[in-house]
């Protein structure tokens, strides 16, 4: 991923004028809510692919196109459906990473009961190979948050493209986040249940749950930049999810060593603050396109948006 100099923070970013930039849409399998995007650049063109249902709410993965990263067309079938147990009740959250020409699509199996973090693989983005749940059966990555263990949940799996002496690294969860390694992509390691690298902020706008968000950007100066997602009560709702960053050094890949302070995103419009799961900003995708930076996100469990930065923008004013 090319870009103009990326520095910590990343931003500041401006919400499109013209969110939601999807909607759901028929009477189809994306007929009542469309949100949580991955994205990547293509053949000079911004692919999203999105969850979306009906209202069933089983979750399927759409995949969309873009000339100019604000417009889509969408295919009209789903690339990625249910079809075992792990995820009867839906494929859910996708982050894609391309590495030496193989699509790795990280998703949420859900059985209705339990979510677990599945991996699949594809080089076309329509035929696609799933190798199911990747972390071991207990790993909750909710535990060091709610000092219960026994229990199986996992979400949210980012991978950097480029090895880090000599292995592949994931960073995942929700509650908690955590990070994993790999020599072939498929088989990953987690770090111990009880380790996470990143925890909920007691007191501040993430202190209910943190969750890793998009693809990490690689700085010049050695560090990765995270798009995460933080959670709190609302104040008239149960929940108000805003967006942030961490940084972790290339040379201290298990270890966060920066976060910002406040959120850059938080729910204002009509859409983040009304839909299936109300007040809710969620970040899952950012590419580097057209000299710009784009940040996709969901809004309230519903519909689609993106945010903006052109390098040379003032400060953060979320």
């Amino acid at each position: 991923m090319s870009s103009a100099a990326p520095r910590f923070p990343l931003g500041p970013f401006t919400p499109y004028g013209e969110n939601p930039i999807m909607r759901p849409r028929g009477d189809s399998w994306e007929s009542s809510n469309l949100y949580n995007p991955a994205a990547i650049v293509e053949d000079g063109q911004v692919l999203l692919l999105y969850r979306a249902h009906a209202e069933d709410i089983v979750s399927h993965v759409g995949l969309a196109r873009s000339d100019d990263g604000y417009h889509f067309e969408r295919e009209d079938q789903p690339i990625l459906s249910p079809e075992h147990d792990y995820e009867s009740h839906g494929c859910e959250d996708p982050r894609i990473s391309k590495i030496d020409g193989t699509f790795y699509l990280t998703y949420t199996g859900y059985d209705g009961t339990t979510a677990q973090l599945c991996l699949a693989t594809s080089t076309d983005l329509h035929s696609w190979t799933k190798h199911g749940p990747i972390l071991p059966e207990g790993f909750d990555t909710f535990a060091p948050v709610s000092g219960n263990t026994g229990r199986t949940w996992s979400k949210a799996g980012v991978i950097h493209p480029n090895k880090i002496d000599g292995r592949y690294f994931m960073y995942f969860g929700e509650g908690a986040i955590f990070y994993a390694t790999s020599e072939d992509l498929i088989h990953w390691t987690p770090c111990p249940n009880d380790q996470p690298i990143y925890t909920p902020t007691k007191g501040d706008w993430d202190e209910a749950l943190v969750e890793i968000g998009a693809v990490p950007v690689q700085t010049d100066d050695g560090l990765l930049i995270f798009m995460i997602n933080g959670a709190r009560a609302g104040e008239q709702t149960r929940v108000d999810y805003r967006c942030g960053q961490i940084a972790i050094a290339l040379n201290e890949p298990t270890q966060v060593i920066a976060k910002m302070t406040r959120p850059w995103l938080r729910p204002q419009t009509f859409e983040e603050l009304n839909g299936l799961v109300s007040n809710v900003t969620f970040v899952e995708g950012l590419v580097w396109f057209k000299d710009r930076w784009l940040a996709y996100y969901g809004q309230s469990d519903t519909t689609l948006a993106v945010a903006e930065y052109v390098p040379g923008r003032d400060s953060y004013n979320a």
